[in-house]
């Protein structure tokens, strides 16, 4: 199984857009056609890449708009940079998502006791590659922590390329520790203070910041995925959200192919791309309490 992307609109702007197509050449959501399981048997994922590591860039899929193509997120009316808090600069890991799962915000979860941040859960790739703006990788599970953002319970899963040179090493959140020394500490300390520098309180985490195991994660996604079967068959309230597909037949919101291309034609070709605001590139420095 293998997918493309397409841009539309302009780099670096409020109107670029990255949609998605399967091998037939089919638009599709990658928040709702793309499988969540690249190997079901060996619990292997597939993965959407929003931010390729070492970027600034905050790309999301937009899960309110037709098709949720990525697109970056707005603040304040100006386009979204992740600030670099030294020594950390843009994400420290490829950053994006597992699809057909969802954070159901009307679920209250027993371990952390907040409901879930309404958005497909979060994976960090701690992989070599540094992979590219809408890719779709295979992963391998190792563990999750769980972030507290602003009252809301936003999993992130640690996982590693299946097509990285070193993944057979890799099969458990302790291995991370044994052959990465010091990226746990650091993905803990970069989203406890990745929104400091906007003037936000450091994150809180559950478990006090421990990371739960490779079973715990994979359970928590499996979770996941079962709200997002709810949300697709309209048996929950999707609030904002646009579940328009293109291949889960059995969805009531799954339209045809003349539909979603009539979407991604009414965004404009790609053009130009406009540079990035030298403020992307400001270092931040904090002192940790």
């Amino acid at each position: 199984m293998s997918f493309t992307t397409e841009e539309r609109g302009r780099p670096n702007t409020q109107d670029y857009r990255v949609f998605f197509k399967n091998s037939e050449g089919k638009y599709i959501s990658p928040f709702h056609d793309i499988p969540i399981y690249a190997d079901e048997a060996q619990n292997i994922f597939h993965a959407v890449i929003e931010v390729p590591r070492w970027t600034s860039a905050k790309m999301e899929i937009a899960t309110k708009d037709p098709l949720n193509p990525l697109k970056q997120d707005i603040k304040k009316g100006q386009l979204r940079y992740v600030c670099n808090v030294f020594p950390h600069k843009g994400y420290i890991w490829n950053y994006g998502a597992i699809p057909q799962t969802w954070e159901d915000p009307h679920h209250k979860d027993e371990d952390t006791g907040c409901c879930g941040d309404n958005d497909p859960i979060d994976i960090c790739d701690i992989g070599n590659k540094v992979c590219s703006r809408g890719e779709i990788i295979k992963v391998k599970v190792l563990g999750t922590l769980a972030l507290i953002d602003e009252g809301e319970t936003d999993w992130k899963v640690i996982v590693i390329n299946t097509e990285d040179p070193e993944a057979s090493n890799f099969n458990d959140i302790d291995d991370v520790r044994r052959l990465k020394p010091g990226y746990l500490e650091a993905t803990l300390d970069w989203f406890k203070m990745y929104k400091v520098p906007d003037g936000k309180p450091e994150n809180q985490f559950a478990f006090n910041g421990e990371f739960k195991d490779r079973d715990f994660a994979i359970q928590t996604i499996k979770d996941t995925h079962g709200f997002w079967k709810a949300l697709i068959s309209k048996k929950t309230d999707s609030g904002e959200l646009n579940c328009m597909n293109t291949c889960v037949c059995d969805s009531p919101l799954c339209c045809s192919s003349d539909e979603a291309k009539a979407v991604v034609n009414a965004t404009s070709p790609l053009g130009h791309s406009e540079p990035i605001p030298n403020s992307a590139d400001k270092w931040y420095y904090y002192n940790k309490t």
